[in-house]
């Protein structure tokens, strides 16, 4: 299952019309660095491949193969003001040794691979 935040879906939406890439599905790829780490990489895509597993999250299409499954499993995409007036995309992911539980007041919306 994939969570994606109601701030990352409204930013996700608003970034597919300012590119006009509307329709286009927002293709997920990670991974998983020397140190265990994962690294993601996200962007809007076209394309349809036989592998692909696609999600409806809030009216965003999310896409991605089937190798990626297991690092994001469980993963929340978030989009967060870091310092002021600097906003972010960040990904909660317990398969990564970096993560850190969100606070018991937010609540992502569930959607799964």
């Amino acid at each position: 299952m994939i969570k994606l935040t109601p701030e990352a879906a409204q930013q996700i939406t608003q970034a597919a019309k300012d590119g006009q890439t509307e329709g286009f599905a927002l293709r997920l790829a990670a991974k998983r660095n020397e140190d265990n780490s994962i690294e993601y990489m996200m962007g809007f895509d076209d394309a349809h491949r036989d592998e692909d597993i696609q999600i409806d999250a809030d009216g965003v299409k999310l896409v991605t193969t089937a190798s990626f499954v297991e690092l994001l499993n469980g993963m929340t995409i978030d989009y967060v003001e870091i310092e002021s007036g600097q906003f972010n995309f960040i990904f909660l992911n317990p398969n990564d040794p970096t993560y850190q539980a969100p606070s018991e007041d937010e609540n992502p919306t569930e959607h799964h691979l």
